[in-house]
């Protein structure tokens, strides 16, 4: 088959399509005919020498795709050969084929075509098990969250699945373009971050009680200031590192909000924590997207042989929703 590979770290021109092995379904797995994948963050980093895949994962880049079903690894039921699906991966959606466990498969949702499908898995996961998924994590209706990169991905899932749970949400955007898209999600709060405090607009925005859940893939940067904009008895939740990795933190302030933090990361999990939290968003947000409450979000999408502009285009943060990769 042909997959993206990676001789060498470095910029986009680093992603080289070529002959590589085919994949075999081991047991608990199933083969996949990849129709489309997605690019994330994640990917990015991949290919810069950043971050390596997970031990046994794939070596190629691509950590969601979708497609149909060519093969059963021994052990797999509830599966049919020709089944149409998405997937959550470690890594290998930039191929033709890709070996999947088939806890992390969820069948393509009533009313998405097979292409744009590829834009679920990674985002809808990731949001869900950040935040609505465990003992004192779920956001309730009536509740704020405040989603930094409002446009992105992610950003884009979390302002619809919020909104269809009947939370307030507030974003953090460049420019008055991709916050009016993430307006046109649901989004309630509106805030340039090039011109505006987002403390002092959530604050003000909330009466002065601050968001109780934030989702932050900046890191270091906002991390005091995230702190600030927490209400009592809030959690941040960090799923990403743009703005670095080390900063100070007040203690005393987390201590008198009585808040907490959290920092996670998908694609190194166990496979029972993956299947837990696949099998949670099939049960709560398949119905939503059926019911085309919440749908993906894709700017473009890329013929997979193109990858190296797909990426160029994520690093220019020129995007809304989800880029894609088809076959």
């Amino acid at each position: 088959m042909h997959a993206i590979t990676i001789p060498q770290p470095g910029g986009p021109e680093a992603l080289v399509w070529a002959d590589v092995p085919d994949p075999v379904a081991a047991e608990g797995e199933v083969l996949v005919e990849v129709t489309a994948g997605a690019v994330n963050r994640a990917d990015v980093l991949q290919r810069q020498g950043f971050y390596d895949p997970p031990p046994g994962a794939s070596r190629y880049p691509g950590l969601e795709c979708s497609g149909r079903i060519i093969a059963l690894g021994p052990g797999v039921s509830g599966w049919s050969v020709g089944d149409e699906v998405c997937a959550l991966l470690s890594g290998g959606g930039y191929a033709e084929r890709v070996a999947v466990p088939a806890g992390q498969l969820l069948p393509v949702p009533a009313g998405v075509d097979l292409v744009a499908a590829a834009a679920l898995p990674e985002v809808v996961c990731t949001v869900w098990s950040n935040v609505f998924m465990g003992p004192g994590k779920t956001l309730r209706a009536g509740e704020t969250l405040l989603v930094h990169g409002g446009s992105s991905g992610i950003g884009t899932m979390a302002i619809q699945l919020a909104k269809a749970i009947g939370a307030r949400v507030a974003v953090t955007a460049g420019g008055p373009e991709k916050l009016a898209r993430c307006a046109e999600l649901g989004a309630d709060i509106l805030i340039d971050y090039r011109e505006q405090d987002f403390v002092t607009e959530v604050r003000e925005a909330t009466g002065g009680a601050g968001a109780e859940v934030i989702l932050d893939i900046i890191g270091a940067k906002y991390l005091a200031r995230n702190v600030d904009a927490l209400a009592r008895g809030g959690r941040l939740a960090v799923i990403g590192l743009q703005g670095g990795a080390k900063a100070e933190l007040n203690l005393g302030a987390l201590l008198s909000k009585r808040a907490s933090i959290s920092a996670t990361s998908l694609r190194a999990r166990p496979l029972d924590e993956k299947a837990a939290i696949v099998a949670a968003v099939r049960e709560h947000v398949w119905p939503l997207i059926g019911d085309s409450r919440v749908r993906p979000v894709v700017h473009a999408a890329y013929p997979m042989r193109e990858a190296a502009e797909a990426h160029r285009v994520m690093e220019s943060s020129a995007h809304v929703g989800k880029l894609l990769l088809t076959r």
